[in-house]
């Protein structure tokens, strides 16, 4: 690794020195350092910037040696080091893999002094403690609890999604940047393996946060979504109470829990603070299932996320001196996030044009290529969707507007808000934004996800079911080749009611989607509604059943229907009255090659 002879060392025995340069990195300042981590200012000279650096440096179980690597304490430390470093580099890739306002930017990792590195932006802010304790205990109100809980959801969403759960949320977890946007921190992957082998779990559970599955290790009991639901409640029991809700294990025993519907009564709306209680029951299988459910309690499915692509680079933004504490200097530049609370729309009515997919007829076909297999001695045909090249991506209109502004949020009234016109709209965000306008009457859910998935071998395949019934629509958004797609209903296959109670499994008789070449990442997104829905405005071509990104952020963005027009608009024949109830959930999917396996 190139180096430079270093100039001071910071006030910590095992810090790394000041001037110290790791590949094009070369480290100013201490930002922070706990007991498995360090992390450093440093100016990166490729690209002429200022960034964090996390180091993997387990205190208790290694040391600095001379030559600035990291060596283990003791022979038997060895494993348990070896697995949390490798646990610290999954966690860096996994963050490396999400792009989302209110998580963690990872812009690259590597390994080497016998330890392993990450490098991140950084921003100014202060921990959500921290902020609590200067306003001198004075709770916040109703809306700005709001405010900072969406884009955390929406975070935990994202991962819960990629089957990863954080299961360390707390008050000082959550930083508040200078603009009191939030950003969860703290993904303690390493600590969470290293303490497992040394029993040491005190280590990471937060007596009051974390739920009881995180204390006991035996079946039936299984951390999920429903782990961090637990904890982001308790959270918010902790800013309104100013204390924590009793330990989960002396629940457990004798359940003093004192409901906050009791304790706030009359200064926060009653379904916001039941919906807090119900999700800080004892028990998983008690609370909400996922984050879609835990915002249908909480009386927040009007508010759809959005994230503001936009520079927040700032000149003035303080320096941070060497030493000081991490909560007020953190891995960020992150794009703004912001909430709209409005009502769900009348349903329009249907453009002359444009017909329901359930009933598109037409001489063009899209281009799937069929494939047949025989099972046993019957032969049936299964008919295996490969992805036909995508064209180049289509550069986006040069737009003559301002730049993007924050999104004003106006409470909901009987009137149905005059929608956003031109406002640019990522495709990630019309996924997230989707999901968060869904209906939880239906209770949609997906098991079984099959992932990853072997190209050339595999197909999709999960199973799908609804507590109501409905009409089921499938988009895909292939990642290595920038298209989304409407996989079903399709022209092999337009039978897509599904039965509440009633799992619904994919791949279908007649058809499956194939993994194929490139290899990459797969968001899908399983969309339920009472009334057909007209997906004209995402401008699909009929040849492929699909458009490439730029084109549907283009359509969503000049459609004035902003990131939830991905789920189409209810449209029923002869003008009938449509009911616009849907629900929607994501997930993603990884392609690999055999050799990758």
């Amino acid at each position: 690794m190139p180096s430079t002879p270093p100039r001071s060392r910071p006030n910590s025995a095992n810090a790394l020195p000041l001037g110290t340069r790791l590949y094009e990195f070369e480290i100013v300042g201490l930002v922070g350092e706990g007991g498995f981590g360090i992390v450093y200012l440093a100016d990166d000279h490729s690209l002429q910037r200022r960034v964090a650096i996390k180091e993997y440096m387990p205190s208790s179980l290694a040391a600095r040696g001379e030559d600035s690597s990291v060596i283990v304490r003791s022979e038997r430390h060895s494993d348990t080091f070896e697995i949390g470093r490798r646990s610290f580099v999954n966690e860096a890739r996994l963050l490396a893999q999400f792009d989302h306002p209110a998580l963690l930017k990872v812009y690259r990792f590597w390994e080497a002094n016998g330890t392993a590195y990450m490098a991140m932006p950084y921003y100014a802010g202060k921990t959500l403690r921290d902020v609590l304790r200067e306003r001198g205990g004075r709770p916040p109100d109703e809306v700005w609890l709001k405010k900072i809980l969406g884009p955390v959801m929406d975070a935990l969403e994202l991962m819960h999604a990629e089957n990863c759960y954080h299961r360390d949320v707390a008050p000082d977890n959550i930083m508040l940047l200078r603009d009191e946007r939030p950003v969860l921190l703290d993904f303690g992957a390493a600590r969470r393996v290293i303490s497992d082998m040394t029993q040491a779990l005190t280590v990471i559970l937060k007596p009051g946060y974390a739920p009881i599955e995180q204390y006991v290790e035996m079946p039936g009991v299984k951390q999920g979504p429903w782990t961090d639901i637990y904890a982001l409640a308790a959270v918010i029991y902790f800013v309104i109470t100013g204390r924590t809700p009793p330990a989960a294990v002396d629940r457990m025993l004798q359940d003093c829990y004192e409901p906050l519907a009791t304790l706030a009564a009359g200064r926060y709306s009653d379904q916001f603070l039941t919906g807090i209680d119900h999700c800080l029951h004892v028990k998983g299988e008690d609370r909400p299932q996922s984050i879609a459910e835990m915002r249908a309690v909480l009386g927040m499915t009007g508010y759809v996320p959005t994230s503001a692509i936009a520079s927040t680079h700032d000149p003035a933004r303080p320096q941070p001196a060497a030493g000081q504490r991490l909560d007020t200097l953190i891995p960020s530049e992150i794009p703004a996030t912001s909430h709209l609370s409005r009502l769900a729309p009348e349903p329009a009515p249907a453009p002359p044009h444009a017909a329901p997919p359930t009933g598109k007829k037409g001489p063009s076909t899209p281009r799937y290529a069929a494939a047949i297999a025989t099972f046993g001695v019957l032969a049936a045909s299964v008919f295996m969707f490969t992805r036909s090249p995508a064209p180049p991506p289509e550069r986006p209109a040069e737009q003559s507007s301002p730049p993007l502004a924050p999104v004003a949020t106006s409470p909901a009234s009987a009137v149905t808000p005059a929608p956003v016109v031109a406002r640019p709209v990522t495709l990630d965000e019309a996924f997230s934004a989707t999901v968060a306008a869904s209906d939880a009457r239906f209770g949609l859910k997906v098991d079984k996800i099959h992932t990853p998935l072997t190209i050339g071998k595999d197909a999709l395949s999960f199973v799908l079911s609804s507590q109501r019934n409905g009409l089921l629509y499938m988009l895909l958004w292939d990642k290595a080749t920038a298209q989304l797609s409407q996989i079903f209903p399709n022209e092999l296959d337009r039978a897509n009611q599904i039965s509440a109670g009633k799992p619904m499994p994919f791949p279908r008789p007649d058809w499956a989607y194939e993994a194929d070449q490139p290899k990459g990442n797969w968001e899908v997104i399983a969309i339920v509604a009472d009334s057909p829905r007209d997906f004209s405005v995402l401008r699909f071509d009929a040849r492929s059943n699909g458009a490439t990104q730029h084109v549907v952020e283009a359509a969503l963005s000049e459609s004035g229907q902003g990131p939830v027009g991905l789920g189409g608009e209810a449209h029923c024949a002869d003008g009938k009255p449509c009911s616009p109830a849907f629900a929607a959930l994501r997930f993603a999917v990884e392609e690999v090659s055999a050799a990758d396996r």
